[in-house]
């Protein structure tokens, strides 16, 4: 359904035939961490992001697992262990 409250014309899946239904009545302004990003949409007096209602609760664990301008950077984690037993039989199997 399209919003009617702030994005007019946008669809959104808070809003049904009673109004937005999120926490509050209505979408949250983007944070600074937002900035960049492809999501946002500019409407008259302020931006909002289009994937979230509240761009600042998907910031609180770390980054945002939406945003377009943020490189996934893999961390070094733990590897491996490999049991030399089956190693072994696994190599002497290929032979």
């Amino acid at each position: 359904m399209d919003c009617v409250t702030i994005k007019n014309g946008q669809p959104c899946t808070f809003m049904n035939k009673k109004g937005c239904t999120f926490n509050g009545g209505q979408c949250k302004t983007v944070i600074e961490k937002c900035e960049g990003c492809d999501r946002i949409l500019e409407i008259e007096t302020a931006k909002y992001c289009n994937a979230t209602p509240d761009p600042a609760m998907k910031w609180r664990a770390g980054t945002c697992n939406l945003a377009t301008h943020m490189k996934n950077e893999k961390k070094g984690g733990p590897v491996a262990k490999v049991n030399p037993l089956k190693a072994s039989k696994r190599a002497a199997g290929k032979k």
